[in-house]
């Protein structure tokens, strides 16, 4: 079956840039999608077109627009760049299994690691500190392979201290095993203000939830380490230390760059692990050094020094959802836990570029890296700093605008220096908060979400679309805060 590329494109443009087009769908489209979902399978099927016509008219209607739409602001998947948007077109045409290195049958994995390394030089991370590079399906799925590699350094780094020193990998041992043998009784996982994927980490990877203490620095400043706290409690512990660099509710940081050298010392005095979340905030090292950005520079400061460091780069480079990366100091660490020994058809020679199954949880591995490697050179370094940058213009108008409102109060305080694509606030009025995201969110003006903050609830406005166009968008979020106001007087 052959297409005609030219029309399919431009049936495929058409689409993206009408029937996507609202951050969420209206009642009514959302129920017609509902309703017209094939839900008995043909016994001979209906043909592409009849597919085709279904897929583009009922359905798509249906689906939330929060690519398409720069004022989509809930779920900070960011958008899809034009030049990821071809990629992923390429993806899907050449169907490429990124699994292992065969660099005489394709070049896909040479590109995959080009792509790692342009972005470790769009982030300013030194490639030889962290050399076991990967992308994956996203922050959650690397967070649960640096827990994985925490677990497996802190158990084996137990056996190397003992006298006379042992070999105890879990990876060889299983959990139990190696415990017993290295008279490891428990892995304490600490953070402050975590993203809920530690707890599906912790879980996955042996160690349970119940493992994860949170040190926060104080009530009021909840997302930071309390480094006397943390170095009392590491003595004598088995410990992984997750640092969040980019707090999901408030933007904010876990550390100072001084702080996290005191971290390391600390990890390399007590045999543990640094793991940092950059989920939300590691493309803040695309920014300039200037006194705009101090307190947020300070934030990733030093983040280098961690053992392992995740990201989203759907986030970050706008390319389409999902796409995580993972960088590590261990190549051979990665490899221990998660290589496929004994199948010989998925081996290959010791190369420079070591096979991706190998380092990471898939064996079947989309070509994610396409779509990134695009992106980053068809808009190179100025356009990615210029972008962040707009984005926490339009976050810190929006956080101004709050904290001279007399209805609205921003959180957790109201010092503008701080903040970076991420607006948390809520309504002075408590029965206008009960209602404040429904009544924003149906004005169709902006979409936004909800969170808990100190047993209220909060409303969150996360900017992160390169589609961002700082005064339309302000005056369209201002516009939908005063009619919320309007409509309760």
């Amino acid at each position: 079956m052959s297409f005609d590329t030219d029309s399919e494109a431009q049936h495929l443009k058409d689409f993206t840039n009408a029937a996507v087009s609202d951050s969420v769908p209206t009642k009514e489209s959302l129920q017609h999608a509902t309703d017209s979902l094939i839900v008995s399978l043909p016994e001979d099927g209906l043909g592409i077109n009849r597919i085709k016509d279904h897929i583009l008219n009922d359905l798509a209607p249906g689906f939330t627009g929060s690519s398409r739409c720069p004022t989509y602001y809930a779920f900070t998947t960011g958008a899809v760049t034009d030049a990821a948007l071809f990629a992923d077109w390429v993806v899907s045409t050449v169907d490429q299994n990124v699994h292992v290195h065969l660099p005489k049958d394709t070049v896909a994995t040479a590109v995959e690691d080009s792509a790692l390394r342009l972005l470790q030089q769009l982030l300013n991370l030194d490639e030889s500190r962290h050399p076991s590079r990967l992308f994956t399906t996203g922050a959650t799925a690397s967070n649960v392979i640096g827990i994985a590699l925490g677990r497996e350094f802190v158990i084996s780094e137990a056996g190397r201290r003992k006298s006379p020193a042992i070999n105890t990998s879990v990876a060889e041992l299983g959990v139990l095993e190696a415990c017993f043998q290295a008279e490891v009784t428990g892995i304490q996982i600490l953070a402050t203000m975590p993203h809920s994927s530690i707890y599906k980490a912790a879980s996955a990877a042996g160690i349970g939830r119940d493992s994860v203490v949170l040190l926060p620095l104080s009530e009021d400043e909840p997302w930071r380490f309390d480094l006397d706290a943390l170095a009392e409690r590491m003595s004598g512990k088995h410990t992984i230390v997750w640092i969040s660099a980019g707090e999901l509710c408030t933007g904010r940081f876990a550390t100072t760059g001084l702080e996290m050298t005191c971290i390391r010392s600390l990890a390399d005095q007590h045999g543990a692990w640094v793991h940092v979340d950059g989920a939300f905030g590691l493309q803040t090292l695309v920014l300039p050094q200037t006194e705009e950005y101090k307190a947020l520079n300070d934030g990733v400061r030093s983040l280098e020094l961690a053992d392992s460091i995740t990201g989203d780069a759907h986030k970050l480079l706008n390319v389409p959802y999902d796409c995580g990366f993972f960088f590590a100091r261990n190549v051979a660490l990665q490899q221990t836990v998660f290589g496929n020994p004994g199948a010989a058809y998925l081996s290959a020679a010791a190369l420079s570029i070591p096979s991706p199954l190998n380092l990471g949880l898939e064996n079947s591995r989309r070509f994610r890296a396409l779509p990134v490697y695009a992106s980053l050179l068809a808009y190179g370094r100025a356009w990615h700093s210029d972008l962040l940058q707009r984005q926490i213009a339009l976050a810190r108008r929006v956080a101004s605008y709050i904290v001279d409102s007399t209805a609205y109060e921003l959180l957790p305080n109201d010092d503008l220096s701080h903040i970076y694509m991420v607006v948390l606030f809520r309504a002075r009025s408590v029965s206008l908060n009960e209602r404040l995201v429904s009544l924003l969110n149906e004005s169709r003006e902006i979409h936004i979400s909800a969170l808990p903050w100190k047993g209220s609830t909060a409303a969150r406005i996360a900017v992160g679309t390169w589609r961002v166009e700082v005064e339309r968008d302000f005056g369209l979020i201002v516009k939908a805060l005063d009619a919320a106001v309007d409509d309760t007087a």
